[in-house]
């Protein structure tokens, strides 16, 4: 079985206003932590990696890959992600689209989201919603209360059949549609995609604040 990974590192950091994909967290990179969870998996024959060519030097990886490459990135996600797919060896069986800002990944749950692809076509990574849910007005005042039964909080890495992971992003392309993760593409070719839910905490590093809270959960000692 060939199965790749497509790490999407492309954007500008805007929010942080300094590279949070290469600030330090506990003595490596954001990126590099992630690109090391997939190195961990023997199940990956390729990675691909798009990010800018000085952000990828900078990290000076020291960890061989067989198959890793690197490819800019486009003005949005999936523009990234289609750069990517671009990049895909002939007769990949499974792809998974990861965010590069999601450093606390782990290899037991990239397995765990592949076998659940295997068996359904297509998985994600996911965390149920457990707080309780209230929507407001743009004045901040609380209009109702939100069920938060069957809610979900979508992460990444989202594991697909390749050959139906490029058709949903031709339609994405050929129709301009502009879709924030791989199963809103899946959704406009009518495929479902079953949620695997994380036992550990996978956040998308955004604010210095994140970094932090990473930090912390990376120094507890095993339990």
């Amino acid at each position: 079985m060939k199965f790749a990974a497509i790490i999407v590192a492309a954007g500008s950091s805007r929010r942080m206003g300094f590279d949070k994909l290469l600030a330090p967290l506990v003595g490596q990179p954001v990126l590099e932590h992630s690109i090391r969870a997939f190195t961990r998996c023997e199940a990956i024959t390729q990675i691909i990696v798009v990010c800018p060519k000085d952000r990828f030097e900078a990290l000076n990886l020291d960890f061989p890959h067989p198959d890793m490459h690197r490819v800019d990135g486009g003005a949005d996600r999936h523009d990234s992600v289609a750069a990517g797919l671009a990049l895909l060896a002939d007769g990949t069986d499974y792809v998974a689209v990861h965010d590069g800002a999601r450093p606390l990944i782990s290899s037991e749950q990239i397995m765990r989201v592949l076998l659940s692809a295997k068996q359904h076509n297509g998985a994600a990574s996911a965390r149920p919603v457990t707080e309780t849910v209230k929507r407001a007005n743009a004045e901040g005042q609380v209009t109702e209360s939100v069920s938060r039964d069957n809610l979900w909080l979508m992460e990444t890495p989202q594991i697909f059949k390749a050959n139906l992971l490029m058709e949903a992003y031709r339609v994405v392309q050929r129709h301009g549609e502009r879709v924030t993760d791989e199963v809103s593409a899946m959704e406009l070719i009518g495929h479902h995609t079953h949620l695997v839910s994380n036992p550990t905490p996978n956040p998308k590093i955004t604010y210095p604040e994140d970094i932090e809270q990473a930090e912390a959960f990376l120094s507890k000692p095993p339990a």
